[in-house]
């Protein structure tokens, strides 16, 4: 593919601060950010993981016979499929998108047409249509690095590292107090117990993936995002050999300021001070069931004192 574009994917699990990061990076003047949630995922992820996390935020696989319109079509990617398709439902409705997902179908086949059709040529070219494919994006012609987020795909970090050689993966991490908490409030939240387990299990394979890929596997606490996005961030767009933009300070849409993160994720405000008094709306007991369960994983990330 001609495009010399690398990739950015985020992950994190529920409510750990990932649409929030993902926020925070754009309108970084050399990034392709992508509007939502880029659900890469298809039905035909098939693994020991696919029972406990849904696989519309996994890495995807195709078929070995199908087209690639089959392959596009294959691919997920709720959030903006229906927002370009049924505004009127969609939770980012009242975001300005000029966006057509039958002009991203064709755009991506034309790619695909010429490189051919492979995992990684299929997800690059999935991004590469879709910016051509909107039409308000803010560009600046400077853009060298596509990024996408998806809950929990860190799972799939190793994976992602290997395929394509010049990829990074942010992983964004948040004290397991705070997250549970946000997670209880979804009309169906996960029980403690499963929400856990899907927590320690993000953080056990983002650690594995950095012990592999220490140049190319980062992991942030969205603590020091919200603390100081610019300080935190700019440390990952160095590793990037990226500039250290003021949009870092800020977190945005299409590069227009948010007062508020949400709908984009549970974490309307990200600030410390938040953060904070969203951990202290669990009980005493949950808050001792929270630590507990997590109990390995809170030395590592410095987050035995958050209670404190």
């Amino acid at each position: 593919m001609s495009d010399n574009c690398r990739l950015l994917m985020l992950g994190a699990m529920y409510e750990n601060g990932g649409n929030t990061t993902h926020r925070f990076l754009d309108g970084h003047p050399q990034m392709f950010v992508y509007p939502f949630e880029s659900q890469l995922g298809t039905r035909l992820v098939m693994d020991e993981l696919s029972s406990l996390f849904p696989v519309k935020y996994r890495w995807p696989a195709f078929a070995l016979d199908a087209t690639p319109f089959q392959d596009y079509k294959a691919i997920i990617d709720e959030e903006c499929k229906v927002r370009a398709r049924t505004p009127s439902v969609s939770k980012f409705r009242h975001s300005p998108f000029d966006f057509s997902d039958d002009d991203r179908c064709r755009i991506y086949q034309e790619y695909i047409q010429t490189s051919g059709r492979s995992r990684t040529e299929n997800v690059m070219a999935f991004f590469r249509a879709t910016f051509d494919a909107w039409r308000d994006y803010r560009r600046t012609g400077r853009e060298s690095v596509y990024v996408g987020y998806s809950p929990i795909l860190v799972v799939d970090a190793e994976t992602i590292l290997t395929e394509l050689a010049d990829a990074h993966f942010l992983h964004v991490v948040r004290n397991p107090w705070s997250a549970y908490a946000d997670t209880k409030k979804r009309p169906v939240p996960l029980s403690l117990r499963h929400y856990l387990l899907g927590w320690t299990l993000n953080q056990y394979h983002a650690l594995l993936a950095k012990q592999r890929f220490p140049d190319r596997m980062h992991i942030v606490r969205v603590e020091d995002v919200m603390r100081d996005p610019f300080e935190t961030l700019g440390f990952l767009c160095n590793k990037l050999g990226l500039e250290e933009a003021d949009s870092l300070r800020l977190p945005s849409w299409n590069g227009t300021p948010l007062e508020e993160v949400y709908p984009w994720g549970t974490i309307r405000r990200a600030t410390p001070e938040q953060n904070l008094a969203t951990a202290r709306e669990l009980s005493d007991e949950e808050q001792s069931a929270v630590r507990a369960y997590a109990w390995q994983y809170l030395d590592v990330f410095d987050y035995q004192s958050i209670l404190k």
